[in-house]
């Protein structure tokens, strides 16, 4: 039999190599799985001190055994790179695994085992694990705050219609391809508001929603006959145009009839919240922030003095206030500087408030790519002849922005996070209804269930995101 050289495994007794760590490996964390799961101890026999470290001990020598470079095994080598490449890293991994199957049965215990979810009432918590009751309970309220239950399908129908609407470019023909920036830039956002401020608020400006629906379907309509040098403009002005006829001419009278009856009930934003809320707020700042931002870091990078230190003037100023501090301003001071005949919802203070501050880092972002590129870019772009806007949409942006993706995506998962703090302007999205339930005396000690149910659904949507922005990373990647 030929010997084994512990000490530096290699290529040429792959798979002795591989069996013998494998087993090692295996037998390390069975012995733990079972110790934390059923209060076995393989090594019982052993004294205390060493049956305690021989698990680690065991694991480690199995990582070594597989730490085979370039082996050809695709997975092997996969855990090589990750979590085995040396023996520290190795040791690191196994006292993370070790740790995760010892905080899993207290934790699945009180997850799921000992669980209640059956029950109208607090009285059904009978078991020591979560209460998911509760959150049944309160489910409603969570989503929605204190919106109408009967009026509901409103917000449910308005999310349907945008998320549909949002799915148009993955459908679009390569004929249409070329306008699906100017749809998401400025058609889709405008149908945004109309969606959520008119048909959720209801009332009698339900017929603005009305009529900005009438106005977007006849554009449409009516763009399939618009030749293609003049469809940009088109879809500017076009829509625009029809709803302030529809409004202000050809039905005037009959809207001043109408807006006497309320077609839907009316629902203040006060009473929007929930996690609804948190989506309206984090939809609109992103769809804002994003060319704010891109503005004023072309700005910030403008030859003209006047431009430039506006631009810097306006992104050191929202970066040097903190967020809680802007949402109280645009609450409490910003409507003692308006007429006292004009009146600006409190939700639409908060999205400028937000959509501002977000811009400021978006900004930043944007021109740390902007700084990235090599200065032959825009001499290639200006040698054909291109002019400054020409040349940022055409050359210079798309290789800009696709270098700060991952930038890009973290400040959206920092704006969605951020949401919370608009409980300070009185807005109860999920955090805030959290915290409003677990004051009411009926379910007073369950706000534990509440958080952890938050984390996950705040979890899931930002690693949504997160696999969103690697993908796009992934798609536009270039070597340079």
């Amino acid at each position: 039999m030929e010997k084994l050289n512990l000490l530096t495994p290699s290529k040429d007794k792959l798979y002795t190599y591989l069996y013998t760590g494998i087993v090692l490996f295996f037998i390390s964390i069975l012995d733990v799985f079972l110790n934390s799961f059923f209060n076995i101890n393989l090594t019982s026999f052993l004294p205390s001190s060493i049956s305690f470290i021989l698990p680690l001990v065991l694991g480690i020598i199995g990582l070594h055994l597989i730490r085979i470079e370039y082996s050809g095994i695709k997975h092997l080598d996969l855990i090589n790179k990750n979590i085995n490449t040396n023996t520290f890293n190795a040791f690191l991994s196994l006292i993370i695994i070790f740790i995760i199957i010892k905080s899993l049965p207290p934790f699945l215990s009180w997850f799921v085992l000992d669980a209640n979810i059956a029950g109208d009432s607090k009285d059904a918590c009978t078991g020591s694990g979560a209460c998911w009751t509760y959150i049944k309970i309160w489910f409603n309220r969570f989503m929605y705050g204190m919106y109408p239950n009967e009026e509901q399908w409103r917000i449910n129908l308005s999310f349907i219609s945008l998320g549909f609407l949002g799915t148009l470019g993955f459908f679009a023909t390569e004929k249409y391809k070329k306008y699906l920036t100017l749809y998401y830039v400025i058609i889709y956002p405008i149908i945004a508001l109309l969606f959520i401020y008119f048909f959720i608020s209801g009332g009698p400006i339900f017929f603005d929603f009305s009529y900005g629906i009438i106005a977007a379907v006849l554009s449409i309509i009516i763009g399939f006959f618009i030749p293609s040098k003049f469809k940009m403009y088109y879809f500017i002005i076009v829509p625009i145009t029809i709803y302030i006829l529809l409004k202000y001419v050809f039905f005037y009278e009959e809207l001043i009839e109408l807006g006497k009856l309320e077609a839907l009930e009316w629902v203040e934003t006060g009473a929007w919240g929930g996690l609804s809320l948190t989506f309206i707020v984090s939809f609109f700042c992103l769809i804002f922030c994003f060319p704010i931002g891109l503005f004023l870091s072309l700005g910030r990078r403008s030859d003209f003095p006047i431009i430039k230190y506006i631009s810097i003037g306006m992104i050191e100023f929202w970066r040097g206030v903190p967020l809680i501090t802007v949402l109280f301003m645009s609450s409490v001071m910003f409507p003692m500087f308006l007429p006292e005949d004009m009146f600006i919802d409190k939700l639409v203070r908060v999205i400028i408030a937000i959509s501002l501050f977000e811009a400021a880092y978006v900004a930043e972002v944007i021109r740390g790519g902007l700084q990235a590129l090599p200065r032959g870019q825009y001499d290639a772009a200006k040698s054909l002849g291109m002019g400054y806007w020409k040349m940022h949409i055409f050359v210079i942006l798309p290789q800009a922005l696709k270098l700060v993706i991952p930038g890009i995506a973290n400040t959206f998962l920092a704006l969605v996070k951020d949401t919370p703090l608009i409980f300070v302007v009185g807005l109860l999205e999920i955090v805030g209804m959290l915290n409003l339930a677990k004051t009411n005396p009926e379910w007073l000690g369950f706000a534990m269930e509440g958080y952890v149910f938050a984390s996950i659904l705040f979890f899931i949507i930002c690693y949504a995101m997160s696999k969103y922005s690697y993908n796009l990373e992934q798609k536009y990647k270039t070597e340079r």
